[in-house]
């Protein structure tokens, strides 16, 4: 659908792999369209959006599933009380993402 809707998305698509430099062919190390938020503090922790959100991909769409993978993944979703009961964060997360897993 990128590709008739969204070539913009669609171009940094590579045999259905995600993400390719349209201009090297080399696959990226981070999204291109994760956009970095305005801090309200100097010191806060770097916080990230989603340029994309209402077209991302369904990987994305039911990302994270496991709170071991936030943790793997310095998810800057994952607040500190998460890593410290990781048990009680899982059953918080299986809530909230109820209606986006299969």
């Amino acid at each position: 659908m990128w590709a008739l809707f969204n070539p913009e998305i669609f171009q940094y698509v590579k045999n259905d792999q995600l993400w390719f430099d349209p201009k090297t062919g080399e696959q990226l190390t981070q999204c291109p369209f994760l956009v970095l938020s305005s801090k309200k503090y100097p010191q806060e922790k770097d916080k990230y959006t989603c340029s994309i959100y209402h077209d991302r991909p369904q990987d994305c769409r039911h990302y994270p599933s496991l709170i071991s993978e936030m943790i793997n993944d310095d998810c800057e979703m994952l607040e500190p009380i998460d890593k410290q009961n990781p048990f009680k964060a899982q059953k918080k997360l299986d809530i909230l993402m109820i209606d986006s897993r299969s």
